[in-house]
């Protein structure tokens, strides 16, 4: 043994002393004031990559500003140099079908527990990829027995930021206005490019390149037993959160998954208590409801959470006691933080803490989470109803059909084609249709997409007002697809091969999304664009039939204030990925007024009216950053209307259209309490007018993504797409459905020789609405 260790001892001191953070980064990291520079921070990973056998760095890929992903590998010399095998064991374990218990028993005796933790996914909550920084020198250089437990038992993969673009953007935006009066604001421009905060709503639809990667070579080729995400949240809360989780838990999360986060969630906080840390809350705030935050809890893992309490990013805050909220001692707030100086220290102290808490109870019980996490998959694999899910060959739109299958595939789902016609569920089914079983370790993820959800009526009190969910209620993808999915409950025989890929044919068919990049490419190649306006199928082959029109290309304005606008970033994305040009408008560009000139149709995305005529106020942010359109940009919103223009205007940017435009609709918004009326983001079932030039390629009846979104009463003449009387929920959860019953959520409002396009929805919803996209394409295109 004295010469194992002595062995290990000599190893150690051959490949040279890792350099400390300071020394790396000239500075005491955690220090007020301090922020980093990505490659500074890569380099510094590097470094100690280079003088130690205990990590190993990987880059994932690049981010979508160019910049490198990484993830760092820490545990011991030999596992590092065995990764291979101990990934192998991983996905042996992930799948009983294939390994018998006494065979996963001899698995587990010789695996090692799989730890994520990830980092500044929301590049404002700056702390934890310093706290990263320094947690991994300490693990490699330090020699604890906690620390010589993790690095034994545990493989520990570190990402120390899973948005390294956002850490420069918000590094230059601090030092620029340290100093000022601004110092420690937020940037005035999203630090994800296309969607900021939602970056991290993105974990099933992954449509961002960051999350991809990371899903992609961390959590499915690794399939960690634990994903640890950090985060930051308000200044005058508690100090730290971290699970248990409040209700609702998703109910395709395994509950083995869900007592075990309530177990290291408390260890978390049963850890930061015993170092003399306060004001750590439990049980609270946070739900455990959408795959959009949680996909590893549908793929074997526990996702941990834990929120810190904010400083003014680097710079300190000073908190008195009577501004805290919680202040009082509870069953879940054991030991009150008193009030007093908050600082960047402060949230990397508590992280520090949190991060050796997560791995050693890994490590300590590194057999229990594997046995934990095959028995997971065990009954995974034995479910038993429903059967399966089956998506029929013959679609209105095949390529939304092909990229919810794409989405299903890229989050491991088996997925099979039948090579032949089989009837299932008293239906038949041709060939080419595709069988999701649900007996596979991935079942529960496929459920959880393809199901409706029925959230539950969570009150704040007995007749009391809703409890808020932390985010929307429901993810039902077939639904904001525009997909036919059938759910089988009993088993039935086909022949079927497992599909590795999803073709769909090249179509400029109206009711097939994918015809919107094909018309974009047509145009991009010079080739005139034709539509049928009684189908809305297009052409490119010249003039068919008594209703075709040629369609020119639109030239397509989006505003783009000041102020950093989440579905802006999506409506940009969603126009991208489909070949739409575009130009970005600001104030000035706006104001400046000629807008016809120009532009065809300008976009307001989802945003406060007074967001959009005001801007920032000059207290919150330097001059150059404040202001609105004002009065001088309705007025050439008004005169880009009276000369032919489209404003198309989503969700809560349609309060501008009435208040500043004067958008002469009859009623008005319908308005009133949220006891009386209440949609936390869910689909509903709206009726639409197939005639209009809005909805062609849609069906009479579809479903819409509604978040306490506007809805009228206008003339039957303005109005494309009404809720209809009665079973208006589809998915989620809705409060005062008689509220909503015949009112309309979609108008075309004729104003001068132009037209106000109200949408009382987001219709480009996260990218994930591919349903209503057509909505919202087809706005564009004018008359």
């Amino acid at each position: 043994m004295r010469l194992a260790l002595a062995a290990i001892f000599a190893l150690h001191l051959a490949w040279g002393a890792p350099p400390t953070p300071a020394a790396h980064f000239g500075e005491s990291i955690g220090r007020d004031g301090t922020v980093l520079d990505w490659d500074k921070v890569v380099s510094y990973f590097q470094e100690l990559e280079k003088s130690s056998g205990r990590i190993k760095v990987h880059t994932l890929g690049q981010t979508t500003g160019g910049r490198p992903l990484i993830a760092a590998f820490i545990s011991d010399e030999t596992t590092l140099k065995n990764l291979d095998r101990y990934q192998a064991n991983q996905k042996k374990l992930a799948d009983p079908r294939r390994t018998l218990p006494a065979a996963a028993e001899q698995l587990i005796a010789r695996s090692k527990a799989v730890v994520a933790i990830t980092c500044s996914i929301h590049s404002n909550e700056l702390a934890s990829t310093h706290t990263a920084t320094e947690w991994a020198y300490r693990l490699i250089t330090q020699d604890t027995p906690k620390l010589r437990a993790i690095r034994a038992n545990v493989i520990l993969i570190l990402v120390p930021s899973l948005n390294p673009d956002g850490v420069d953007l918000v590094t230059r935006w601090y030092r620029r206005t340290y100093g000022t009066q601004f110092e420690g604001t937020t940037p005035p421009e999203l630090y994800q490019k296309y969607v900021g905060h939602d970056n991290n709503r993105d974990w099933y639809m992954f449509t961002q390149i960051e999350s991809r990667l990371v899903a992609e070579q961390v959590f499915n080729r690794w399939l960690p037993q634990i994903v640890y995400d950090v985060h930051q949240m308000g200044q005058r809360g508690a100090r730290m959160f971290v699970p248990p989780w409040i209700d609702p838990i998703e109910p395709n999360i395994d509950p083995i998954i869900a007592q075990e986060c309530n177990m290291v969630g408390t260890g978390i906080a049963a850890d930061l208590t015993a170092a003399g840390k306060p004001g750590v809350l439990i049980h609270a705030l946070f739900d455990y409801w959408t795959p959009g935050r949680h996909y590893q809890s549908y793929h074997g893992g526990l996702r941990i959470l834990s929120e810190s309490a904010s400083a003014r990013l680097a710079s300190p805050v000073q908190i008195a006691a009577e501004q805290l909220d919680p202040r009082e001692s509870s069953w879940n707030y054991l030991e009150p933080w008193p009030g007093g100086q908050w600082r960047l220290r402060d949230i990397m102290d508590y992280q520090l803490i949190a991060m050796e808490s997560v791995a050693f109870q890994a490590a300590a019980r590194r057999e229990d989470f594997l046995r934990n996490f095959y028995r997971i998959h065990q009954r995974a694999v034995s479910r038993k109803t429903p059967y399966a899910f089956v998506v029929p060959a013959t679609q209105r739109d095949p390529g939304a059909t092909r990229k919810l299958l794409e989405t299903l595939s890229f989050g491991l789902v088996e997925i099979d084609r039948a090579e032949a016609p089989f009837t299932a569920g008293g239906k038949h089914y041709p060939a080419a249709s595709h069988v999701i079983r649900l007996a596979q370790p991935y079942g529960a993820y496929a459920k959880a997409l393809l199901e409706r959800q029925r959230y539950p009526d969570l009150r704040q009190y007995p007749g009391g007002p809703p409890k808020r969910p932390y985010d929307v209620t429901a993810h039902t993808l077939p639904l904001l697809m525009g997909v036919e999915v059938d759910t089988i409950a009993e088993p039935f025989a086909a022949r079927m091969t497992r599909a590795a890929s999803f073709a769909a044919a090249p179509s400029l068919a109206a009711p097939d999304t994918e015809a919107w990049r094909g018309i974009n490419r047509a145009w991009n190649a010079g080739s005139a664009v034709y539509r049928d306006m009684s189908t809305g199928d297009f052409y490119t082959g010249g003039v068919r039939g008594r209703n075709v029109k040629q369609i020119a290309r639109p030239r397509i304005g989006l505003y783009k204030g000041f102020v950093p606008n989440i579905d802006e970033g999506w409506t940009r994305w969603v126009l991208e990925q489909f070949g739409f040009s575009y130009t970005s408008l600001g104030n000035r560009e706006i104001q400046h007024g000629g807008l016809r000139q120009s532009y065809d149709a300008i976009v307001f995305a989802d945003q406060s009216a007074t967001s959009i005529t005001e801007g920032y106020r000059a207290v919150s942010m330097p001059p150059e950053y404040c202001g609105g359109l004002a009065e001088n940009g309705a007025a050439a919103l008004k005169e880009f209307l009276h000369s032919g223009g489209t404003l198309v205007f989503f969700n809560e940017a349609t309060e501008y259209a009435f208040k500043q435009l004067g958008v002469p609709v009859k009623g008005g918004r319908v308005r009133t309490s949220n006891r009386d009326l209440y949609c936390p983001g869910s689909l509903l079932r709206v009726k639409l007018k197939t005639w209009h030039p809005l909805t062609l390629g849609l069906p009479e009846e579809i479903a819409i993504w509604m978040g306490s979104s506007p809805v009228w009463e206008v003339e039957d003449s303005m109005s494309v797409v009404r809720y209809p009387q009665s079973g208006i929920l589809d998915s989620g959860w809705l409060l005062g459905e008689r509220h909503l019953a015949g009112h309309t959520a979609l108008a075309d409002v004729p104003y001068g020789a132009g037209h106000v396009i109200l949408f009382g929805m987001r219709p480009q919803y996260r990218g994930q609405s591919y349903q209503t996209f057509k909505l919202f394409f087809n706005a564009l295109l004018g008359r």
